[in-house]
């Protein structure tokens, strides 16, 4: 596997295009994936009981386990709370792409993303994705204005692409994402779409997303908010060649660790962006009694505002990390912990076997001032681990969220 110069187009059979329409007052607010062939989908969404219209379509549409042929997003209107002409304008958005390529209006995938209860300036839309159809291409730049159409207050493109082999043939698997705020396990303010020309069946594509995404997209946070537009889509049409994939063989291991790949960029490309954040956080737990313990005192940790508050004044108070481990429910014996952080290749020790360890708190505020910090808390109880990453908590946090309407 090896990374390319490519875009969620670069898979073969797959156009993409975005620009800008007028649901914003600049930057890009729409784009468009369109594949050549039906292609198999697996997808995960939000789990808050506030579920904007989008995802109340995708959800009846992937419960039907029929082929898609394309995804359309708006952003700067989530499209949420918005009551029966929400779904209409759903609806809409489905049958104007449908129409624009001939297609069948099931065969669309919708999403939206912005501010909650606002209703969609459907009209601009509609308009919009007429003209948007007419751009769809290959090229890489029109992959990469698709990215930047999903984006709100992301301040990068989430973009990548890797090409492997699977039985003699190139296959590619390219992915975009935004997400910035509203970032929390069990998904987040995200959504993140990921292409393959790979031959696979659609049972085993959706059983590697789902097992992808708990150690992805579920362990991720920001501001520990889940929102009500999550959704992550993955497309395969088979358009490489490859022999279908049908069974956990080996080809199913390389195209797996592919995803995997994908997904776990994407999810920590959305924790760096995360708004105002200026620390990359990633909390690692090993030794656990199970998976679920493990991923549970992750989370904990990454969700901690103490936590977080103390990584962006630089603070060594490893006593919040084990505090946020404690009230996780997970269940561990914290007399036999060890903790330590590290950065930019440097570690200190700072609790071993449930003691503190007296440590330099200048070399460890020096260590601290790096941008990428790493957790690390070694138990006795297992064998089991999990990962997790996130930011920290800053000024600016406030200020982007508190201006967010205005």
């Amino acid at each position: 596997m090896h990374v390319i110069e490519g875009a969620i187009n670069s898979p073969k059979g797959f156009t993409a295009a975005g620009k800008h329409v007028g649901v914003k007052k600049k930057r890009k607010d729409l784009s468009i994936v369109l594949s050549e062939n039906p292609a198999a989908v697996a997808a995960m969404f939000t789990t808050n009981k506030v579920k904007a219209a989008p995802v109340v379509w995708n959800m009846d549409v992937y419960e039907k386990g029929k082929p898609i042929r394309a995804i359309v997003v708006n952003s700067g209107n989530a499209n949420a709370c918005t009551g029966k002409k929400g779904m209409d304008d759903t609806v809409l958005m489905a049958e104007t792409t449908a129409e624009s390529f001939g297609i069948k209006r099931e065969e669309v995938i919708v999403a939206s993303t912005g501010v909650i209860g606002v209703p969609l300036p459907i009209d601009i839309i509609r308009d919009g994705i007429k003209e948007l159809s007419k751009d769809l291409d290959e090229e890489l730049i029109s992959g990469l204005n698709a990215a930047e159409g999903i984006m709100t207050t992301d301040t990068t493109i989430k973009n990548i692409a890797v090409e492997i082999e699977i039985g003699g043939k190139a296959v590619i698997v390219a992915g975009m994402a935004k997400g910035s705020g509203m970032i929390h396990p069990n998904m987040a303010t995200m959504l993140s779409f990921v292409t393959t020309d790979a031959d696979i069946s659609q049972e085993l594509l959706r059983k590697a997303l789902k097992q992808i995404g708990k150690d992805t997209y579920n362990m991720i946070s920001v501001d520990g908010d889940t929102s009500t537009n999550d959704m992550v889509v993955v497309m395969a049409n088979g358009m490489a060649g490859n022999e279908k994939i049908t069974e956990e063989n080996k080809d199913y291991r390389t195209l797996y660790k592919a995803l995997y790949h994908i997904n776990e960029h994407l999810a920590k490309e959305i924790v760096k962006d995360g708004e105002g954040a200026s620390k990359f956080i990633e909390v690692k737990i090993t030794g656990a009694k199970t998976t679920e313990d493990a991923r549970k005192m992750v989370k904990s940790v990454l969700t901690s505002n103490l936590v977080k508050t103390a990584m962006f004044g630089e603070d060594a108070n490893w006593g919040r990390v084990l505090c946020a481990m404690g009230y996780s429910q997970a269940d561990f014996d914290p007399e036999k912990a060890s903790l330590e952080f590290e950065a930019s290749g440097q570690k200190i020790l700072l609790l071993k076997e449930g003691l503190p360890v007296a440590f330099d708190e200048d070399y460890a505020y020096e260590l601290l001032q790096n941008r990428d910090i790493k957790i690390h808390a070694t138990l006795e109880d297992g064998e089991a681990q999990a990962t997790g990453w996130g930011c920290d908590l800053s000024y600016d946090y406030v200020k982007i969220n508190g201006e967010y309407r205005t």
